[in-house]
């Protein structure tokens, strides 16, 4: 599989792993292997319209022939780009932050290579959006942004993802987020194009504001100042 071995599992096999890994994830939400399991036991259906969706698409249909990999081997030459570009914001959004694009959790539970593949490239493309959207990697921002992946392509992990992130937040917190982040994050993913067709890579060496125009993006309003999220 797309970087790990291949389990197959049964029905129950699969619905244990899946509550396993909402309770684990629920507990400690920084378990990305667990919040990984999640999405991959509880996605199958939304993987099939999302490639479904990808073959229609001339960029989806490169996407899934090419099988791009957003590791550094492929995506290092980002740092290297002129400042407006969308590559180089995506080098700011991961440096600045010190992450890197190899830290992401194999694919272990789908069926074919295709939907391990389609698996695997919404968990990779999880960074250009927040490149793109302008969001945070705080608790609001990446609730915010499980919405709009939510939006595009309905994994009931990306809503238990949110549900999960407002049980968490401070009063403050929660009032912020669903007057100010929730609003506007609704709207952001309907409006988008069908993001999971885009050949990011293709494009990194275009003018970042440029790039959201073409793909109907819009940023992340800022906060109020008294609030503080």
């Amino acid at each position: 599989m797309i970087g790990g071995g291949k389990i197959r599992l049964n029905s129950w096999q699969q619905t244990a792993v899946a509550v396993g890994s909402a309770v684990g994830a629920l507990l400690d939400p920084r378990r990305a292997d667990l919040i990984a399991a999640l999405g991959e036991t509880t996605g199958k259906p939304a993987f099939e319209r999302v490639v479904e969706r990808m073959k229609k698409s001339p960029e989806g249909r490169a996407v899934l022939l090419e099988r791009p990999r957003v590791i550094s081997a492929e995506v290092g030459h980002a740092w290297d780009l002129p400042a407006n570009t969308f590559g180089a914001a995506y080098a700011r959004f991961m440096g600045s932050r010190n992450f890197s694009p190899d830290d992401r959790p194999p694919v272990r539970f789908m069926e074919t290579e295709e939907l391990a593949y389609v698996a695997m490239r919404a968990r990779e493309v999880h960074d250009f959006w927040h490149t793109l959207f302008g969001l945070p990697t705080n608790l609001i921002g990446e609730s915010a942004l499980k919405v709009i992946e939510f939006e595009q392509m309905y994994l009931p992990m990306c809503l238990m993802s949110v549900v999960g992130g407002t049980v968490r937040f401070t009063e403050k917190q929660r009032k912020l987020f669903f007057q100010h982040y929730f609003p506007w994050a609704i709207r952001a993913g309907m409006q988008s194009t069908d993001l999971m067709c885009v050949y990011y890579e293709k494009h990194f060496q275009e003018d970042l504001e440029d790039v959201r125009r073409k793909w109907g993006i819009t940023p992340a309003p800022a906060a109020p100042i008294q609030n503080v999220p």
